[in-house]
This record gives structure tokens, C-alpha cells and sequence, in this order.
């Protein structure tokens, strides 16, 4: 920053604060009524030379923390409408192993105001330096609605791992007005959703719609022929149909539940070799009960 603090705390009270309303001439102040200890950010990349700083502090004179007083009242300077666009960079990857450096290195030749960066799972949803990074960027375009606003990235496998991802982060980009750039790959150049990348961010909708159909279409068919073949889904049966007419035999015998119980062992899964456990026995032989047909409903030879 070339501007000393009281400069630069100068330079942001010449605006409104986007954030917490405070008017020109005034530091910025806290929902409790306290002045900040910090400029808001929304307020003070107002200032194209304070943009790429992370945080501006309130001076002392204002007395951060007290109660907020309104300062003098100044003439509110509309911010300058600039070509230069702010870039944000997001870098990822999958696992410790990976490396991160080629990514950031391209970041920073993009001249990234500020880059992102994490190494996560791809089993993990959330991804907070990803929300961070769209967040700032939210806050740029709501502080300097006439500057492009860029989201880049080195590849588009970084911004997404999935159709269904890249369809909400589309959405997303677009309802802020910020534009998508891709440094790499086939798709490489910058993407502007309200301009001639509306096209752009329309097909990755429509792909990320399509792969979701081809999923739900591809479980569906997986399960009707699984169906086919017997399978129905879920957990394997923890008593059989052998073990079952067993049980069946010893009950219509008189023989106490908990003692059919321990007689029989689970031939299958991770319980292999252990007694299946009396609710479980309950429960089957509930079941076939119920499967039974009513006497009205039995031939008249299995009747007799």
C-alpha cells in the first residue's frame, strides 16, 4: 500500500459504506452501534489503490469500539469506473501428494488480486476456501458494479469435480455478474455470463443437467436388472430361506424363540459364523407369518 494508514482511512471515508451504511465523512461501524476496527471490505475497494489490501484499519482518532459517532458530513465521490478487472484465483487439489505450485504459479501470471487455495478430498462437499473466494468476489461486484469482476482458475476440473457441481457454481457466477476464466485446457479464455459467455455458462447448465439424468437413468436400470436376478437391494438377509424353514420346524415344535436362536448360525456377511439375534429371529419369522395364505385361502387338500 503507498498510502500511509491516515491516508488511506481518508481515501474510504470520501464513499458510502455499501455494508453498514455509514455516510461519507464516517468510519464504519458495527451491527451493535460501535465503531469497526476495520473498514469494511465492500467499502474501502472503493479505493482502486487499496484493492489488493486485505484489511484497512480504522485509525485511533476514530475510537474503534466505542460507540459510533457520525463524522463530518462530506460530499459522497462515486467511484471511478475503471477497465482494469479484479481477478480472484482458486487453486485445488485432491491430496497432500499433489501439487499445488503450477496452479498458483499461473494464478499470480494472471495477476490475481488475491488467490485461494486448499487441498481437499473430492468426498468432501464443502470446500470453505471455494466459498471464500466466491464470497469475496460477490463482495467486489457489490462494492464496483461497473468493474469485471473474474473468477479464475487453471482448469475447469478445478472449479468442479462434477456436472452437478459445475451447474451451481455456473448459476452462481451468474446471478453476481462475474466472470469465469479459464487459463488452460480446450476451454481456455474468459467467460462473461451477461455478455457473449452467456452461451458458455448455458451449455455447462445444460451438461450438468444431462449428467444428472444419465446417473438417475443408469441406478434405475441398474436396479431393474439386479431386481431381475433376485436382487432387491439392500442389506443381505441376516437369516436365509434354509435357516427360516428351520426356524419354522422348531417354533411349530413348541421350541422357545431365544433357544431357535442359538441354534442357528449366519452363514453370510460380516456376522459369519455368530447367532442371529432374537429381535432379527422375531422379525422373519413375523414376516413369514404374514406371507402365510389365510385358511379361507388355502386349497382344500393342503386343508386337510
Amino acid at each position: 500500500m503507498d498510502l500511509t494508514p491516515d491516508q488511506a482511512a481518508l481515501a474510504v471515508e470520501r464513499h458510502n459504506c455499501p455494508n453498514c451504511d455509514a455516510p461519507a465523512g464516517s468510519a464504519c461501524r458495527t451491527r451493535g452501534g460501535k465503531t469497526a476496527a476495520k473498514y469494511h471490505t465492500p467499502r474501502f475497494v472503493l479505493v482502486p489503490a487499496l484493492r489488493e489490501e486485505l484489511e484497512i484499519p480504522v485509525p485511533a482518532d476514530r475510537h474503534p469500539g466505542r460507540a459510533w459517532k457520525k463524522g463530518p458530513a462530506l460530499a459522497v465521490v462515486p467511484a471511478p469506473r475503471t477497465e482494469r478487472p479484479i481477478r480472484i484465483g482458486y487453486a485445488r487439489t485432491s491430496t497432500a501428494r499433489q501439487e499445488l505450485a503450477s496452479q498458483l504459479e499461473a494464478l499470480h501470471r494472471a495477476e490475481c488480486h488475491k488467490v485461494f487455495k486448499e487441498q481437499i478430498s473430492t468426498r468432501v462437499k464443502v470446500r470453505p476456501e471455494l466459498e471464500a473466494a466466491l464470497a469475496l468476489a460477490r463482495q467486489f461486484k457489490e462494492a464496483a458494479p461497473e468493474t469485471p469482476v473474474i473468477f479464475t482458475v487453471h482448469e475447469l476440473k478445478r472449479l468442479a469435480r462434477n456436472g452437478a457441481e459445475l451447474m451451481t457454481l455456473s448459476a452462481e457466477l451468474q446471478a453476481g455478474g462475474i466472470q469465469l476464466e479459464l487459463l488452460t485446457g480446450p476451454l481456455t479464455g474468459i467467460y462473461d455470463p451477461n455478455g457473449m459467455g452467456a452461451m458458455f455458462f448455458a451449455v455447462l447448465a445444460v451438461a450438468g443437467q444431462i449428467e444428472r439424468n444419465y446417473i438417475r437413468e443408469k441406478t434405475l436400470e441398474g436396479q431393474v436388472a439386479a431386481a431381475a436376478k433376485g436382487n432387491h437391494g439392500g442389506r443381505p438377509k441376516v437369516i436365509d430361506d434354509d435357516m427360516l424353514t428351520f426356524a419354522v420346524a422348531l417354533k411349530n415344535k413348541g421350541v422357545p424363540v431365544p433357544e431357535i436362536a442359538r441354534k442357528l448360525v449366519i452363514k453370510t456377511g460380516k456376522n459369519t459364523g455368530k447367532n442371529p439375534s432374537v429381535a432379527s429371529l422375531y422379525r422373519a419369522l413375523a414376516e413369514a407369518e404374514g406371507a402365510r395364505p389365510a385358511p379361507s385361502q388355502r386349497s382344500p387338500i393342503a386343508s386337510r
